[in-house]
């Protein structure tokens, strides 16, 4: 018998490491909607605790048991509604223009980094609605999807693309809270706390009768306590996070952009893209008072330009923050002279509203400066 070196075993075949990949993504992807499943499971259970076990089996008064069980069914109703439409509703992407063209990419790749880099990123964006920079005065440029990001757009590193108007992927419903359907989580907020108020409201005398043993010695009475405890907790949370949200849209701002306020040109702004309570209302939740409370889409604009206080919208000049026309040189077409789109233009026509942000940009008129424009990949 023969003694030598035991022979390394052959490397798994590509095949096999593709297939294992393609299990474990499967398994992520499973694992994401758990949080969802927790969610679905607790509203399932409190459907049975307080319309069966409640209503049904212990209130007596049949007027109270009518009107509870019709309200109930209604914050129910407008509650899985807004909750479904959050989840299932997909995040828009970047429409073409804003991907690179092949050429575009080839030269990019081409390329040193340096100032050829950055002139094909200025030939790719001087026709394109944006006004925001990278931190170092860069055009916003995102490298795995290979496109010039939208103002308020980012790329989440979750679902592995560019979201409009992104606000934070959220677990509890497996999807991104971006410019789609981000008036849909705002009402599967408020839908959510209306429905664990009137379940704490209506249950709180029965829940008093359980620790003053006012109530028969059952099943019900201990779904009736914990339904009110479970009912209590969630208000607290959700109270906090839909206040939270108030505030956001009443500033108009992403709560990336609480974090990073928005660069422009000149200077960072956190309340660039403020228009007033009004206007920063009707973005969201769109100009038909009638569709405000339902989930249905009714946002205004198309998620990739955005109306800001700092940009002078004058058709007759180039679209440069602070009003600002470029003159020199090599100030050409640094930000575009492309307009806003039309369902976005007419939130700047209201002069009143206006008036609240003009003292700004006349402010930001006074030493602006020009930063050299850097490739810079963000994602």
């Amino acid at each position: 018998m023969r003694c030598g070196k035991m022979a390394a075993p052959p490397p798994p075949p590509a095949g096999a490491a593709g297939a294992w990949g393609g299990v474990r993504r499967r398994c992520r992807r499973l694992l994401y909607w758990v949080p969802v499943l927790f969610i679905s499971s607790i509203l399932c259970w409190s459907y049975y605790a307080y319309v069966t076990q409640l209503c049904l089996l212990t209130m007596t008064n049949i007027g109270e048991k009518v009107v509870c069980l019709v309200a109930y069914h209604i914050f129910f109703m407008l509650f899985v509604w807004s909750y479904w439409k959050t989840i299932f509703t997909l995040p828009m992407n970047p429409s073409k223009e804003f991907h690179l063209s092949y050429s575009d990419k080839e030269s990019l790749e081409r390329e040193p980094r340096g100032e050829s880099q950055q002139e094909v990123l200025r030939r790719a964006a001087k026709d394109l609605p944006i006004y925001t920079r990278t931190m170092s005065g860069a055009i916003r440029y995102c490298d795995r999807c290979h496109l010039v990001k939208p103002d308020r757009c980012h790329h989440c590193s979750v679902c592995d693309k560019c979201i409009l108007k992104m606000d934070h992927h959220c677990p509890w419903v497996n999807n991104c809270v971006g410019f789609s359907n981000y008036k849909f989580f705002l009402l599967f907020l408020a839908y959510s706390l209306l429905y664990c108020l009137f379940i704490a409201a209506t249950d709180l005398q029965y829940f008093i009768k359980f620790w003053t043993n006012g109530l028969p010695d059952t099943q019900a009475k201990f779904h009736i306590m914990f339904l009110f405890f479970a009912a209590a907790m969630f208000s607290v949370s959700l109270s906090s996070l839909f206040g939270y949200h108030c505030w956001l849209v009443s500033k108009n701002k992403s709560t990336l952009e609480v974090f990073r306020a928005p660069i422009f040109r000149h200077r960072t702004d956190k309340n660039g893209f403020s228009l007033g309570f009004s206007k920063n209302l009707r973005q969201v939740f769109g100009d038909e008072k009638k569709y405000w409370l339902l989930p249905v889409f009714s946002s205004l604009g198309d998620g990739c330009s955005f109306p800001t206080c700092l940009v002078n919208q004058d058709p007759e000049q180039a679209s440069t923050p602070g009003g600002l026309n470029s003159t020199s040189k090599n100030e050409n077409h640094l930000f575009p002279a492309k307009p806003l789109r039309d369902s976005q233009s007419h939130l700047l026509t209201d002069t009143p509203s206006w008036s609240e942000t003009s003292a700004k940009a006349e402010k930001g008129k006074v030493g602006m400066s020009n930063p050299a424009l850097t490739m810079e990949n963000e994602t």
